[in-house]
């Protein structure tokens, strides 16, 4: 199964690839690290975001999209746009999409620490989160 785990942050929707197969996990190479939309954006504009999200979650053949959830409220609450982003991610059709708690987080890595460490994975130090967010959605399946 092919997850893409998804960390919002302000106008970008980071991504990161993970397949388990045979119990081994994979990070496949991507042709995309984030995908932005404008700051001042349109409804045209978000629109395109979610072609190119779809199209993107179509060439790697993803069957589960899992999005890091971010609070709606308080000290470190998600801003609008993200929340724009998320909906335009929820609403692409054929495909799976779980927004994942930070508890959710919490206990699937207790239970399942990572096998290894992040910084031997080769992906970018911004994509930690969306890796981690792949990864306890794959605890969360199997």
């Amino acid at each position: 199964m092919r997850i893409c785990g998804v960390e919002l942050t302000g106008n970008d929707a980071v991504v990161c690839l993970l397949n388990l197969e045979n119990q081994q996990f994979n990070i496949p190479d991507c042709r995309a690290r984030k995908i932005s939309l404008p700051k001042e954006h349109s409804r045209e504009d978000l629109k395109q975001f979610q072609a190119a999200f779809t199209q993107l979650m179509r060439d790697y053949k993803v069957d589960k999209i899992a999005i890091k959830g971010r609070l709606p409220k308080g000290k470190f609450a998600g801003g609008a746009v993200s929340f724009k982003l998320e909906a335009a991610i929820q609403l692409i059709a054929d495909i799976d999409v779980v927004v994942l708690t930070s508890s959710q987080a919490k206990a699937a890595l207790a239970d399942n620490p990572l096998q290894i460490p992040f910084a031997d994975t080769e992906l970018k130090g911004f994509q930690e989160a969306a890796f981690i967010t792949a990864y306890v959605a794959h605890q969360n399946i199997t």
